[in-house]
């Protein structure tokens, strides 16, 4: 007699997967948004949670990466909105720095910038140069118009050049 899995156990098998091949990819982007590791991981810890819950719909979605993509920005803007993102504990600097990165100051001097970009504006900018999506992906992940992505992009890297040294200057 052949035994077969339950739905539950098959759903739980799936979404333990999709986290594990992702997990690392969610990370970055919620430390990007955050400016901290343990900020990040309390944002993402928060919409993985969320996600565990939901998987029976989640999982049927066109693209489960847009959702949690879309989870993880608004659960990082809801944050900041109730004060949480204020509290700083540790240090400023990152636990690691990637091997191929040719200086890990430059990182360390983009994410001291990122961090002084207003919230809605440093979304923006991560997800569209740090994930890549484009204009109207952004959009929707914000629930906002691409006009409105569009301006924020402006003001967010305005800000970041007034943060940023020169490249030319700064060697």
């Amino acid at each position: 007699m052949l035994f077969r899995k339950s739905d539950k156990v098959a759903a739980d098998e799936e979404y333990t997967e999709y986290v594990r091949t992702t997990m690392d990819r969610w990370r970055r982007v919620a430390y990007l948004l955050t400016g901290d590791w343990d900020r990040g991981d309390d944002v993402l810890q928060q919409v993985l949670t969320e996600l565990y819950r939901k998987w029976s719909r989640a999982r049927q979605a066109d693209s489960v990466d847009a959702l949690v993509r879309t989870m993880l920005v608004r659960r990082f803007i809801d944050g900041r909105r109730l004060g949480w993102a204020r509290v700083r504990l540790g240090t400023d600097l990152p636990e690691r720095v990637a091997a191929t990165e040719p200086d890990p100051t430059d990182r360390l001097d983009l994410v001291a910038a990122l961090r002084k970009v207003a919230p809605r504006q440093r979304a923006v900018l991560v997800l569209r140069y740090f994930h890549d999506l484009s204009v109207e992906e952004t959009a929707r992940t914000l629930n906002c118009s691409p006009g409105t992505v569009k301006s924020q992009t402006l003001k967010g890297l305005e800000k970041l050049r007034r943060l940023l040294p020169s490249p030319v200057n700064a060697r």
